[in-house]
């Protein structure tokens, strides 16, 4: 669910593979500053690596690393391989890539698909289009082979953008998406990335997990079939999925100094890596970012002066009997050095089928400050203190 604006498991098996992401501003921030952003991508290598032994299924690339909201990392589609960034997305199910097709403005800023050039591409001829937050896509599907690291797939379905709205997806500097969220979200008839490598087991166990991080000097990673629990404190805390589409949960409150800022008969939360805000419904958003920032700046309620963030309550989530803090340095991002912004989005009432009149979407800001395991096998997410 790319919204955007501005395990009983087996540690570090030998079929664990970690990709390191990429972290960018806000997408209000990258839209404004363009130029920087075009500056950044041509310093940053493209290049996939490898691991010295294939036999260890174990992949990290370099971490490229422009400010705090939207990470993604490289795979590669086609053979011989063509090299894409991909947002992998806890909110949606389905991969796609721009086309050679595509003649949108918001294609030709990145790289497109050519199958002529892939002896492994086969043309499936269907029509498709995928609706997100931040934009949308037209186009077709294709099989190829795809590769994640050192994994793997042969003959998987996936979208070949032919049209893509301008705005925020022109902007991102990630080409695609590459959905991890279940395959009752993907397009009829095809089968996600993940499910083919739990299926085909390509990876040992059916989980994944995110590391995603706040400081520069740290990479951030997704890993596949297992989890590397140095990236973690403490204990995983796990929860139980509450719908096998999106990566939802129950969760129970949503306090700030005591007083109920939402959820105040109990709600769902969608966990999300592809959402790099706190999004819920408009009206709680409004009332909060009214407690938060009584004296808005520069007519938007979401900027506020760096001087009051030391004043801001933490916000505390609780989900499954335990509490997870959000302190004010995670959900304030600084513009500038006096203009802050406060990451909180409205808009979840359009959501529908979650079952639940009240939702709230934990994005990036939630998942800088823990580690998330993704347990296929058990529909279950773990979360603990990132380390």
């Amino acid at each position: 669910m790319k919204w955007l604006v501005l395990l009983g498991l087996v540690a570090l098996s030998e079929c664990i593979v970690k990709i390191p992401l990429t972290k960018m501003k806000t997408m209000q921030e990258a839209i404004r500053e363009k130029q920087l952003l075009e500056d950044f991508l041509d310093e940053q290598p493209h290049s996939l690596s490898q691991d010295s032994d294939p036999d260890k299924k174990f992949s990290s690339h370099q971490l490229k690393n422009f400010q705090n909201a939207v990470y993604f990392g490289t795979i590669t589609i086609g053979t011989p391989p063509q090299e894409f960034q991909v947002n992998f997305d806890t909110g949606s199910s389905d991969l796609w890539v721009p086309s050679v097709d595509c003649q949108s403005p918001s294609c030709s800023k990145h790289k497109r698909f050519d199958p002529q050039k892939s002896t492994t591409f086969q043309p499936l001829n269907q029509k498709i289009e995928l609706v997100y937050g931040s934009g949308s896509m037209k186009g077709v599907l294709g099989s190829d082979t795809i590769q994640i690291g050192n994994l793997v797939i042969v003959n998987q379905i996936f979208g070949l953008s032919q049209n893509q709205s301008s705005g925020v997806l022109e902007q991102v500097p990630y080409d695609g998406i590459l959905g991890l969220a279940y395959p009752s979200l993907a397009i009829q008839g095809t089968t996600p990335v993940f499910d083919n490598l739990k299926n085909r087991e390509v990876i040992s166990e059916p989980v994944f997990a995110f590391y995603l991080s706040s400081r520069p000097e740290n990479i951030s990673t997704v890993m596949f079939g297992g989890v590397d629990h140095t990236y973690h404190k403490g204990k995983l805390q796990w929860i139980p999925v509450t719908q096998a589409r999106f990566w939802q949960v129950a969760m129970s409150s949503m306090t700030m100094n005591g007083n109920v800022v939402g959820c105040s008969q109990g709600c769902q939360a969608v966990v999300d890596t592809g959402t790099s805000l706190l999004v819920g419904p408009t009206h709680l958003v409004t009332d909060i970012l009214k407690l938060i920032n009584p004296n808005p700046i520069l007519n938007d309620e979401q900027m506020l002066s760096c001087d009051a963030v030391n004043s801001l309550p933490t916000l505390l989530l609780t989900i499954n009997g335990i509490v997870y803090p959000v302190p004010p340095d995670y959900y304030i991002q600084r513009f500038s050095e006096r203009i802050c912004f406060i990451s909180f989005q409205g808009g979840t009432e359009i959501l529908k089928n979650l079952g639940t009149s009240e939702t709230w979407i934990l994005g990036d800001v939630f998942l800088r400050l823990y580690f998330s395991v993704y347990d296929r096998g058990n529909n279950r997410i773990g979360l603990a203190p990132a380390a």
